[in-house]
């Protein structure tokens, strides 16, 4: 739907929502021909898929995988096509760090790099917080600018980083060096258009630089001797979730980069407490009575789907299902349960399967599904729908939306 005739379309009113965000729930029948919903023991899931309506929605179009941060753009309402924001603007926003219009960031991810310049492994041996913060702080303290352009860093989690472009007018279209596979030579960061502008010249430039200045100050490291960049864009926020759609917009994330979908949309970002479910409920409790929309962030479903971890994924599920009680008995408005995109073990990444989801309010149309699942959603009553059509089917089920025409 077109974002302004949504907006004009929306009506204040007391009603709340909490849209959870299972990520990468969807997934392929395992073993025993059952998907991790399936093979999970969740009745209270399942008395959830009873009172509500179900269905699928393709987070972007029939048969295209996509990225995190395009699959949660779509289920905030924005046209994942249209607002395609780079990893490097996510992952920053979603630390304390402040943008300002016209910075370039991307993500550095530290890696281990061999004698011979091929890369040995891509995360630095998955280094925890405090080495990759330590790392982080020695850049920042050797490399501030390049060629009178100002050069931030600012660490994200473990062995992922950002770093910030600020004071000259550059064009975030560029490639990313990271080749994607180990055993290889990094990638020579270079524009993506086939008759580059001088801008994104130039930002390749700097980028090498970069690259190459931070190679020589982490030479002594033992693992994150190297970095890699992804993803790079020039910040421009989103228009705002809050003002367009007439409502207080509140989120809770582990991640960094879920929070930084959430602060580009304009949605407050509660910062702290949030690593495990329980700690992330305690603040949902806290927060719902101050907000009208509350966006929870689930991350485990996808670890362990990405590690093929069947099993595991299973136990995330099953946990998840016994607290959810403590979301019903908040009795928010409308309950909407889903995913941001499938990542099924059998495949161990994100796919291109449509994604379950279930809308539980008084305003639902049940439609008979008994379990929550890929099955049985098979016959729900929302069918399959497009990503971009969750938000306002919240904003109706919320009766938040007026009569369109006379």
């Amino acid at each position: 739907m077109d974002l302004d005739l949504l907006s004009s379309l929306a009506v204040e009113n007391d009603t709340k929502v909490v849209l959870v965000v299972m990520d990468g729930v969807g997934g392929l029948a395992g073993p025993e021909g059952k998907t991790s919903l399936e093979a999970a023991h969740t009745p209270n899931l399942d008395a959830l898929a009873r009172s509500g309506v179900c269905g699928f929605h393709d987070p972007l179009a029939p048969g295209i995988t996509p990225g995190s941060g395009p699959a949660h753009i779509g289920l905030f309402g924005y046209h994942p096509f249209q607002y395609l924001i780079g990893r490097g603007v996510l992952d920053t926003a979603g630390t304390p760090f402040v943008f300002e219009a016209g910075d370039m960031a991307s993500r550095l991810n530290f890696a281990t790099m061999a004698a011979d310049g091929t890369i040995l492994d891509r995360r630095a041996g998955r280094i925890p917080d405090e080495e990759g913060k330590r790392v982080t702080d020695l850049l920042a303290e050797n490399i501030k600018e390049i060629e009178g352009v100002q050069v931030l860093l600012q660490h994200v989690k473990e062995y992922r980083a950002a770093a910030i472009f600020r004071g000259k007018q550059l064009d975030g279209r560029l490639c990313d060096s990271d080749p994607q596979k180990t055993g290889l030579q990094p990638l020579e960061v270079a524009p993506t258009q086939e008759n580059p502008t001088s801008e994104a010249e130039e930002g390749a430039r700097l980028a090498n630089t970069f690259i190459a200045r931070a190679k020589e100050v982490l030479a002594e490291e033992a693992k994150a001797n190297f970095v890699m960049m992804r993803g790079f864009d020039i910040y421009d926020p989103l228009p705002n979730f809050c003002e367009l759609f007439k409502w207080r917009a509140c989120a809770v994330a582990a991640y960094p980069m879920y929070k930084g979908v959430a602060k580009l949309a304009g949605m407050r970002v509660i910062e702290e407490g949030q690593s495990t479910v329980e700690e992330e409920l305690d603040l949902v409790e806290r927060e719902l009575p101050n907000t009208d929309f509350l966006f929870l962030h689930i991350k485990k479903t996808d670890s362990m789907g990405e590690d093929g971890n069947f099993q595991g994924k299973v136990e995330v599920i099953e946990h998840f299902d016994r607290l959810l009680p403590r979301l019903v008995d908040l009795k928010p408005n409308v309950l909407c349960i889903t995913g941001d995109h499938s990542t099924p073990c059998s495949l161990a990444s994100h796919s291109w399967h449509p994604v379950p989801i279930c809308i539980a309010a008084k305003t639902a149309r049940m439609d008979g599904c008994q379990t929550f699942g890929e099955t049985s959603f098979l016959t729900g009553g929302l069918g399959r729908i497009q990503s971009t059509d969750v938000l306002p089917l919240l904003l109706a089920h919320a009766e938040r939306l007026m009569k369109y025409g006379a």
